[in-house]
């Protein structure tokens, strides 16, 4: 996946990191809880698994939905951006598995530790941090510059 620098433009980021931190505090605010996405999604699982009902996962399932429909809001305003994924699925899938043990050993994901975390000046997201962005890089250099 490629970066269309071009078209990157510092309002557009800056719209997108305040909208990010306005839906996280707004979570936390209404709902007491950290906008982990690996935790929000892994609640509705959790009751389907076990047959739960969901009635209970009603605020998690419509922040699901919001995350499923802004890009379909945001192609009324904008076109997508391309998206190009030079693998094939079978290493699509190894790494979707690796991020789900790593957010498990992490006791988090990205969206927790490094937006919910760090903004409650957490150690341990820190910590979790500094290791997730180090693994990336390192990764993306064995990849580009090793192999």
């Amino acid at each position: 996946m490629t970066i269309d620098w071009n078209s990157f433009t510092p309002r557009s980021a800056l719209a997108g990191g305040v909208l990010i931190g306005l839906a996280t505090a707004l979570y936390l605010l209404g709902n007491g809880r950290v906008a982990g996405i690996a935790g929000i999604v892994a609640g509705p699982l959790r009751a389907v698994l076990m047959g739960a009902s969901l009635a209970a996962e009603r605020v998690r399932l419509l922040f699901i939905g919001g995350l499923l429909l802004a890009p379909w809001l945001w192609r009324l305003v904008a076109p997508l951006p391309a998206a190009r994924v030079d693998v094939g699925w079978p290493l699509v899938i190894a790494a979707g598995t690796l991020v789900g043990v790593g957010v498990r050993m992490g006791n988090g994901c990205t969206s927790g530790h490094g937006v919910c975390g760090l903004s409650r000046l957490s150690l341990r997201s820190l910590a979790n941090v500094l290791a997730f962005m180090g693994a990336g890089v390192v990764t993306v250099f064995v990849v580009r510059h090793a192999l």
